[in-house]
């Protein structure tokens, strides 16, 4: 009987992380960005936060922007900072006053935020959010 005791309590540990471990793979959906629209967005740096479990760019779109729909405040969410390290970003790849032009994919519920694709540099290379791409997305 006592053997019997111990192996329950490890079915039931393994069972409660498994439980546990459902919200955290849901955090990581993207189902709310709709990955087969890119927009670009021209604007200037507020914030950039270097920091996991994903990296974030906030940047102000002028109201006389060329793309009229993408003026306003943003919230550019992007991957894990080691993604975003092998992608070739940095912690100075951009502070707030720069100028920014990124590709991303808008909220479905049209809210003003979005998933990153890439950021085009000043001499027109590319930054990636990562080198993945999710079912849907395209250049």
């Amino acid at each position: 009987m006592k053997t019997k005791l111990p192996v329950r309590q490890l079915i039931l540990a393994i069972g409660y992380l498994l439980a546990a471990a459902g919200p955290v793979r849901a955090h990581h959906s993207r189902a709310m960005f709709d990955v087969s629209k890119n927009v670009t967005y021209e604007g200037i740096v507020k914030e950039y936060r270097w920091e996991n479990p994903h990296c974030h760019i906030v940047i102000a779109v002028e109201s006389g922007a060329n793309n009229q729909p993408a003026a306003g405040i943003w919230s550019i969410e992007a991957s894990s900072v080691n993604l975003m390290v092998g992608m070739g970003w940095t912690r100075t790849s951009y502070k707030p006053g720069d100028p920014i032009t990124l590709v991303a994919h808008p909220m479905r519920d049209g809210s003003k935020g979005a998933l990153l694709f890439y950021a085009i540099r000043p001499d027109g290379t590319r930054l990636y959010r990562a080198e993945h791409r999710y079912t849907g997305e395209k250049e």
